[in-house]
Protein backbone atom coordinates (compact mmCIF):
# COMPACT_ATOMS: atom_id res chain seq x y z
CA UNK A 1 0.00 0.00 0.00
CA UNK A 2 1.06 4.08 -0.93
CA UNK A 3 1.52 5.82 2.18
CA UNK A 4 2.80 9.18 1.77
CA UNK A 5 2.90 11.37 5.12
CA UNK A 6 4.44 14.82 4.78
CA UNK A 7 4.77 17.00 8.25
CA UNK A 8 6.36 20.37 8.79
CA UNK A 9 8.32 22.10 11.59
CA UNK A 10 10.87 24.56 12.09
CA UNK A 11 10.72 25.26 8.17
CA UNK A 12 11.75 21.72 7.38
CA UNK A 13 9.68 19.40 5.72
CA UNK A 14 9.40 15.96 6.69
CA UNK A 15 8.54 12.21 4.84
CA UNK A 16 7.20 9.15 6.06
CA UNK A 17 6.36 6.99 2.99
CA UNK A 18 6.05 3.39 1.91
CA UNK A 19 5.80 2.55 -1.43
CA UNK A 20 5.19 -0.74 -3.68
CA UNK A 21 4.44 -0.28 -6.97
CA UNK A 22 4.72 3.96 -7.15
CA UNK A 23 7.71 5.12 -9.01
CA UNK A 24 9.09 8.44 -8.67
CA UNK A 25 9.73 10.03 -12.38
CA UNK A 26 13.01 11.77 -12.95
CA UNK A 27 13.04 15.40 -10.67
CA UNK A 28 15.17 17.50 -8.08
CA UNK A 29 14.17 19.76 -5.37
CA UNK A 30 15.79 22.87 -3.98
CA UNK A 31 16.23 22.14 -0.53
CA UNK A 32 18.84 19.30 0.91
CA UNK A 33 17.77 16.07 1.19
CA UNK A 34 18.37 13.61 4.11
CA UNK A 35 16.97 10.32 4.44
CA UNK A 36 17.27 6.85 5.65
CA UNK A 37 15.69 3.21 3.99
CA UNK A 38 13.75 1.48 6.96
CA UNK A 39 12.79 -2.04 5.39
CA UNK A 40 13.28 -3.06 1.43
CA UNK A 41 16.11 -1.78 -1.59
CA UNK A 42 15.55 1.77 -2.21
CA UNK A 43 16.80 2.51 -5.96
CA UNK A 44 17.18 5.45 -7.84
CA UNK A 45 19.61 6.99 -10.71
CA UNK A 46 21.61 10.20 -9.85
CA UNK A 47 23.99 11.73 -11.75
CA UNK A 48 24.10 8.95 -14.23
CA UNK A 49 24.73 6.25 -11.69
CA UNK A 50 22.57 3.40 -10.48
CA UNK A 51 21.99 3.92 -6.48
CA UNK A 52 21.00 0.97 -3.94
CA UNK A 53 20.00 2.11 -0.74
CA UNK A 54 19.49 -1.26 1.49
CA UNK A 55 17.66 -1.21 5.10
CA UNK A 56 19.81 1.57 7.37
CA UNK A 57 21.21 3.35 4.16
CA UNK A 58 21.86 6.97 4.58
CA UNK A 59 20.49 8.86 1.79
CA UNK A 60 22.28 11.72 0.65
CA UNK A 61 21.26 14.76 -1.84
CA UNK A 62 22.27 18.17 -2.50
CA UNK A 63 19.98 20.90 -3.91
CA UNK A 64 18.85 20.40 -7.71
CA UNK A 65 20.52 17.27 -7.80
CA UNK A 66 18.19 15.43 -10.45
CA UNK A 67 17.01 11.83 -9.47
CA UNK A 68 14.05 9.19 -9.87
CA UNK A 69 13.14 5.93 -7.10
CA UNK A 70 11.25 3.19 -6.61
CA UNK A 71 11.68 0.34 -4.56
CA UNK A 72 14.22 -2.79 -6.00
CA UNK A 73 11.61 -5.36 -6.20
CA UNK A 74 7.24 -5.94 -5.03
CA UNK A 75 8.28 -5.87 -1.72
CA UNK A 76 8.23 -2.33 -1.05
CA UNK A 77 10.40 -0.06 0.93
CA UNK A 78 9.90 1.98 3.67
CA UNK A 79 11.72 5.16 4.56
CA UNK A 80 11.98 8.77 6.00
CA UNK A 81 13.45 11.81 4.30
CA UNK A 82 13.87 15.72 5.51
CA UNK A 83 14.16 18.37 3.39
CA UNK A 84 15.99 21.49 4.40
CA UNK A 85 16.30 24.63 2.72
CA UNK A 86 20.05 25.92 1.71
CA UNK A 87 19.54 28.85 3.68
CA UNK A 88 19.26 27.21 6.96
CA UNK A 89 22.22 24.82 6.48
CA UNK A 90 24.32 28.05 5.77
CA UNK A 91 22.93 29.97 8.81
CA UNK A 92 23.99 26.64 10.70
CA UNK A 93 27.32 26.41 9.13
CA UNK A 94 28.31 30.10 9.21
CA UNK A 95 27.73 30.60 6.11
CA UNK A 96 30.00 27.49 4.61
CA UNK A 97 28.54 25.54 1.55
CA UNK A 98 27.49 21.87 2.05
CA UNK A 99 27.96 19.69 -0.57
CA UNK A 100 27.59 16.17 0.03
CA UNK A 101 30.32 13.54 -1.23
CA UNK A 102 29.21 10.08 -1.17
CA UNK A 103 25.41 9.70 -2.19
CA UNK A 104 24.63 6.55 0.77
CA UNK A 105 26.19 6.02 3.91
CA UNK A 106 26.13 3.12 6.23
CA UNK A 107 26.41 5.16 9.41
CA UNK A 108 24.31 4.51 12.70
CA UNK A 109 25.05 7.54 14.52
CA UNK A 110 23.58 9.65 11.20
CA UNK A 111 20.63 7.60 10.75
CA UNK A 112 19.57 7.66 13.87
CA UNK A 113 19.89 11.55 14.12
CA UNK A 114 17.65 12.06 10.75
CA UNK A 115 15.19 9.19 12.43
CA UNK A 116 15.35 11.55 15.41
CA UNK A 117 14.16 14.89 13.74
CA UNK A 118 11.97 12.97 11.48
CA UNK A 119 10.02 11.80 14.38
CA UNK A 120 10.11 14.60 16.30
CA UNK A 121 8.08 16.35 13.23
CA UNK A 122 6.27 13.84 12.51
CA UNK A 123 4.81 13.69 16.31
CA UNK A 124 4.54 17.77 16.36
CA UNK A 125 7.02 18.09 19.10
CA UNK A 126 8.59 21.18 20.69
CA UNK A 127 10.18 23.55 18.26
CA UNK A 128 12.80 24.12 20.37
CA UNK A 129 13.17 20.38 20.45
CA UNK A 130 13.36 20.45 16.71
CA UNK A 131 15.74 23.17 16.50
CA UNK A 132 18.20 21.39 18.75
CA UNK A 133 18.12 17.76 16.96
CA UNK A 134 18.46 20.16 13.76
CA UNK A 135 21.37 21.55 14.55
CA UNK A 136 23.32 17.96 16.14
CA UNK A 137 22.60 16.54 12.35
CA UNK A 138 23.81 19.15 10.30
CA UNK A 139 27.00 19.49 12.58
CA UNK A 140 27.18 15.72 12.21
CA UNK A 141 27.09 15.73 8.48
CA UNK A 142 29.23 18.28 7.94
CA UNK A 143 32.30 16.98 9.75
CA UNK A 144 32.10 14.35 7.43
CA UNK A 145 30.52 15.79 4.14
CA UNK A 146 32.05 18.86 3.44
CA UNK A 147 33.56 19.03 -0.37
CA UNK A 148 36.35 21.00 -1.14
CA UNK A 149 35.51 20.90 -4.51
CA UNK A 150 33.65 24.29 -5.64
CA UNK A 151 30.33 23.69 -7.49
CA UNK A 152 30.57 23.53 -10.91
CA UNK A 153 29.44 27.07 -11.84
CA UNK A 154 28.49 26.84 -15.70
CA UNK A 155 27.31 29.88 -16.94
CA UNK A 156 24.72 29.12 -19.56
CA UNK A 157 23.02 26.69 -16.91
CA UNK A 158 23.08 29.58 -14.16
CA UNK A 159 21.84 32.12 -16.92
CA UNK A 160 19.07 29.91 -17.81
CA UNK A 161 17.83 29.17 -14.87
CA UNK A 162 17.75 32.68 -13.75
CA UNK A 163 15.47 33.29 -17.12
CA UNK A 164 13.32 30.25 -16.38
CA UNK A 165 12.52 31.42 -12.36
CA UNK A 166 11.69 35.24 -14.04
CA UNK A 167 8.80 33.45 -16.46
CA UNK A 168 8.17 30.47 -14.13
CA UNK A 169 4.22 31.38 -14.42
CA UNK A 170 4.44 31.14 -18.73
CA UNK A 171 5.06 28.14 -20.75
CA UNK A 172 8.80 27.29 -21.35
CA UNK A 173 10.28 28.91 -24.28
CA UNK A 174 12.88 27.13 -25.61
CA UNK A 175 13.51 29.34 -28.66
CA UNK A 176 13.88 32.39 -26.80
CA UNK A 177 16.32 30.63 -24.82
CA UNK A 178 18.29 29.19 -27.45
CA UNK A 179 18.31 32.12 -29.68
CA UNK A 180 19.45 34.40 -26.17
CA UNK A 181 22.80 31.72 -26.39
CA UNK A 182 23.33 31.31 -30.29
CA UNK A 183 22.48 27.69 -30.12
CA UNK A 184 20.42 25.71 -31.78
CA UNK A 185 17.11 24.11 -29.55
CA UNK A 186 18.77 20.79 -29.72
CA UNK A 187 22.71 22.45 -28.71
CA UNK A 188 20.78 23.98 -25.86
CA UNK A 189 18.95 21.15 -24.74
CA UNK A 190 21.89 19.46 -24.55
CA UNK A 191 24.21 21.25 -22.94
CA UNK A 192 21.90 22.37 -20.26
CA UNK A 193 21.26 18.36 -19.85
CA UNK A 194 25.34 17.78 -19.69
CA UNK A 195 25.50 20.46 -16.71
CA UNK A 196 22.48 19.27 -14.63
CA UNK A 197 21.08 15.69 -15.72
CA UNK A 198 17.95 16.72 -16.48
CA UNK A 199 16.18 18.56 -19.20
CA UNK A 200 15.85 21.93 -19.17
CA UNK A 201 11.37 21.26 -20.09
CA UNK A 202 11.53 19.02 -16.89
CA UNK A 203 13.98 21.40 -14.46
CA UNK A 204 11.57 23.81 -15.92
CA UNK A 205 7.96 21.96 -14.56
CA UNK A 206 10.09 20.95 -11.24
CA UNK A 207 10.11 24.68 -10.20
CA UNK A 208 6.53 25.49 -11.21
CA UNK A 209 5.63 22.42 -8.67
CA UNK A 210 7.94 23.57 -6.44
CA UNK A 211 6.84 27.41 -5.95
CA UNK A 212 2.73 26.25 -6.47
CA UNK A 213 4.06 23.89 -3.67
CA UNK A 214 5.26 27.09 -1.22
CA UNK A 215 2.13 28.86 -2.49
CA UNK A 216 0.07 26.01 -0.82
CA UNK A 217 1.73 26.21 2.06
CA UNK A 218 1.30 29.99 2.34
CA UNK A 219 -2.11 30.49 1.49
CA UNK A 220 -3.82 27.25 1.46
CA UNK A 221 -5.33 27.76 -1.46
CA UNK A 222 -4.98 25.20 -4.12
CA UNK A 223 -6.76 27.24 -7.37
CA UNK A 224 -4.52 30.29 -6.84
CA UNK A 225 -1.40 27.97 -7.22
CA UNK A 226 -2.67 26.44 -10.28
CA UNK A 227 -3.72 30.26 -12.14
CA UNK A 228 -0.12 31.97 -10.53
CA UNK A 229 1.74 29.04 -12.10
CA UNK A 230 0.52 29.00 -15.00
CA UNK A 231 -1.40 24.86 -15.05
CA UNK A 232 -4.29 24.41 -17.36
CA UNK A 233 -5.90 23.05 -14.19
CA UNK A 234 -6.40 21.11 -10.85
CA UNK A 235 -5.50 18.06 -12.65
CA UNK A 236 -2.31 19.13 -14.62
CA UNK A 237 -0.88 20.53 -11.44
CA UNK A 238 -2.07 17.33 -9.59
CA UNK A 239 -0.40 15.18 -11.88
CA UNK A 240 3.05 16.80 -11.69
CA UNK A 241 2.73 17.35 -8.06
CA UNK A 242 2.26 13.44 -7.22
CA UNK A 243 5.02 12.56 -9.57
CA UNK A 244 7.43 14.07 -7.24
CA UNK A 245 5.72 13.94 -4.18
CA UNK A 246 3.59 10.76 -4.31
CA UNK A 247 0.26 12.37 -3.52
CA UNK A 248 -1.97 15.04 -4.98
CA UNK A 249 -1.60 19.00 -3.96
CA UNK A 250 -4.93 19.14 -1.62
CA UNK A 251 -3.75 15.66 -0.57
CA UNK A 252 -0.50 17.87 0.64
CA UNK A 253 -2.37 20.66 2.30
CA UNK A 254 -4.57 18.57 3.78
CA UNK A 255 -1.58 17.18 5.79
CA UNK A 256 0.37 19.82 6.50
CA UNK A 257 -2.97 22.01 7.98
Amino acid sequence: MEKFNYKRSVDILSLSASITEFSYKKHCHEEYALGVTLRGIQQYNLDGSLQSSHKNGVMLFNPEQSHDGSSYDKAGIDYVMLYIKPALILEILGKKELRFTSPILYDDKLAQCILALSHAIQNGKDESMCHELLLTLVDLVSNTQIDTVSRINNELVNRAKERMYCSIENVLKLDDLSDEFEMSKYQFIRAFKKHTGISPYQFFLNCKVEQAKQSIERTKDIYSAVAEYGFADLTHLNRHFKSMFGITAYDYMSQLH
